[in-house]
């Protein structure tokens, strides 16, 4: 009898919680790739048809939307719409970073870059076998950046959750892994007990000098504000 393969990502965060996500395979992703890759070609169709009424005088303006969709297109679903482009929203797929926090506009950058070296040397062989190779279904691209694809739910990253809380700036430079203590906690304090979370939020709040909010909710504000809501 095969062995099931093991699809889940766990992440246990300093603070001593636990996250995991249902990583997503091939398929999914493939299918998720050609409605992106139809809604492109769709707004290209349509931008020709323009450009060949007006006698080619919007040749250029082509060219600069292919460029824009072919390359700002993912990144912009990536980092501005939580991860989900409208083919990985179809199918509940989401791109976060290894530690399950939303992808930055860096890593996001690197991983669709690196799509030129998956695509090789046709129909995203490199990208295929790297996924069918590694643990977590990641291509290239995934691997560089640090990212996964996974299958999005509750648990995941959802800016409605933080929706009464006030964005606060951190009062000095946040290494890392302090930021990414802020996000988890932001994203999942929902998981713990009220107690739980005031230990935890003191313990992230001691290593702020200089400020006298609420705990929880200073550590959530810090954590709103490192997901870009400033």
């Amino acid at each position: 009898m095969s062995e099931k393969i093991d699809t889940m990502h766990l992440v246990e965060t300093p603070e001593g919680t636990d996250l995991h996500a249902e990583v997503a395979g091939v398929v999914p992703r493939a299918l998720a790739y050609g409605i992106d890759f139809l809604v492109r070609m769709g707004i290209l169709f349509i931008l020709g048809l323009v450009v060949t009424f007006t006698g080619g005088k919007l040749g250029g303006l082509w060219l600069l939307v292919f460029f824009l969709l072919e390359w700002g297109y993912p990144v912009f679903y990536e980092v501005y719409r939580d991860g989900q482009s409208i083919g990985k929203r179809a199918f509940n797929l989401r791109v976060v970073s290894e530690d399950l926090t939303p992808i930055k506009f860096g890593p996001s950058v690197v991983r669709n870059l690196l799509r030129t070296a998956d695509i090789f040397p046709f129909l995203y062989i490199f990208g295929v076998i790297s996924m069918a190779v590694t643990t977590r279904f990641q291509r290239l691209g995934d691997l560089a950046a640090k990212s996964l694809v996974i299958y999005d739910d509750n648990q995941r990253y959802n800016m409605t959750a933080l929706s009464d809380v006030t964005p606060i700036a951190p009062t000095i430079p946040l290494s890392e892994d302090l930021q990414t203590a802020f996000i988890n906690f932001a994203l999942n304090r929902g998981n713990l007990s009220q107690s739980r979370q005031l230990e935890i939020a003191e313990i992230i709040q001691a290593k702020i000098p200089n400020h006298n909010h609420e705990p929880v909710s200073y550590v959530r504000g810090v954590g709103k504000w490192l997901l870009g809501a400033k």
